[in-house]
C-alpha cells in the first residue's frame, strides 16, 4: 500500500509534529479531537491533521496507527484500541519500559501488527530531526521506514525483537533527563554561597557527553569509595540549601556497590557494569 492513512494518539507537541511528518507519504494523517483540549485542536489545525470524530472512525479509516502519548497513559490507549480490534500496524512510540511494550503487543496481537517504537530529539520543527528507533517483524518496520522517507524524522531498525527500540530510548533519556536534573541541583547548590558564575566557567571548558566515555565506568568503580561519601556531602549541602538531596542519595547508593573493587586499576568495563548489577 503505497500511500496508507495515518492515525496519530494523540497530536501532542511530539505527537503533532511527528505526524504531520508521516503527511508527506501518507493519503490522510488522522487524529480523534472527541476530548482533546483547545491547545489539541489548534496544535492539530496548525499541523494540517485531519480531525475525526471517534476513536472508532480512526482505527477503521487508519493503515498505520502511530502512539505518542504521556507513557502513564500507554496501556490504556492500547487497551482501548485493542477493544477495537484494530488490524494495522500499531506503532507503540511511547517513552516506556520494554516489559510494558511487551505487554501491550501482547494486547494488540495478532490482530494489530505492533512495532516498537522510541523517538530521541526534539519535535521535527524549525529544523530539528529526531530518530525514530524501530525494533519488530521486518515488513512492518519497513513499512514505517517508508512512511517517514525524505522528512525530518529520520528511522533506524534495530532488529525484529520488540523492546529494543524502548530500551535504547530509556537508556538515553535516564543520561539525558537525570543529567538536567543535577544540573539545577548544581547549579543551585553553587549559587547559594555565590560561585555559580564559576561553576559555569569551570564546566565550559569541557564540552563531551560523559555517555560517550563508557570506559570510563571502571575508573568510577574503583573511586566509588571516595565519590560515594563526597556525594553524601554534596547532599548534605544541597539540603542545607533547601534543596532536595535524594538523588545525590540515590548515587552514593549506586557507588556502594563498587565498594569492593576499592582503587583497582586491571577492572574492566565489564567486571564493573557486572558487579553493578549485583545487589
Amino acid at each position: 500500500m503505497d500511500q496508507p492513512t495515518v492515525g496519530i494518539l494523540h497530536p501532542g507537541s511530539m505527537g503533532a509534529a511527528v505526524a504531520a511528518c508521516a503527511a508527506t507519504n501518507a493519503a490522510d494523517a488522522l487524529w480523534c479531537e472527541t476530548g482533546r483540549s483547545t491547545a489539541s485542536v489548534e496544535r492539530a489545525a496548525e499541523f494540517g491533521l485531519t480531525p475525526v470524530a471517534t476513536l472508532a472512525e480512526l482505527l477503521d479509516r487508519s493503515d498505520i496507527v502511530i502512539s505518542l502519548c504521556p507513557p502513564a497513559a500507554a496501556e490504556d490507549l492500547a487497551r482501548d484500541v485493542a477493544g477495537h480490534r484494530f488490524a494495522g500496524v500499531y506503532v507503540e512510540a511511547n517513552a516506556i519500559n520494554p516489559e510494558r511494550t511487551t505487554r501491550i503487543a501482547g494486547l494488540l496481537e495478532p490482530a494489530a501488527t505492533v512495532v516498537d517504537g522510541g523517538v530521541v530529539g526534539s519535535p521535527p520543527v524549525r529544523g530539528k530531526t529526531p530518530t525514530l528507533y524501530l525494533s519488530g517483524p521486518a515488513e512492518a518496520t519497513s513499512r514505517i521506514e517508508t512512511l517517514f522517507a525524505g522528512t525530518d524524522v529520520r528511522t533506524m531498525t534495530l532488529g525484529t525483537e520488540i523492546g529494543k527500540a524502548s530500551a535504547l530510548k530509556l537508556a538515553y533519556a535516564s543520561f539525558q533527563k537525570t543529567s538536567r536534573v543535577l544540573v539545577a541541583l548544581a547549579v543551585g547548590m553553587a549559587r547559594e554561597h555565590g560561585v555559580d558564575q564559576e561553576l559555569i566557567e569551570v564546566a565550559s571548558k569541557r564540552t563531551d557527553s560523559y555517555l560517550s566515555e563508557p570506559q570510563y565506568v571502571a575508573k568510577t568503580a574503583a573511586r566509588a569509595w571516595r565519590w560515594g561519601p563526597e556525594l553524601e556531602e554534596a547532599a548534605d549541602a544541597l539540603a542545607a540549601a533547601g534543596l532536595p538531596p535524594e538523588m545525590l542519595r540515590a548515587a552514593a547508593s549506586t557507588l556502594a556497590r563498587w565498594h569492593e573493587v576499592k582503587d583497582d586499576s586491571e577492572l574492566t568495563l565489564t567486571d564493573a557494569l557486572d558487579r553493578l548489577a549485583q545487589p
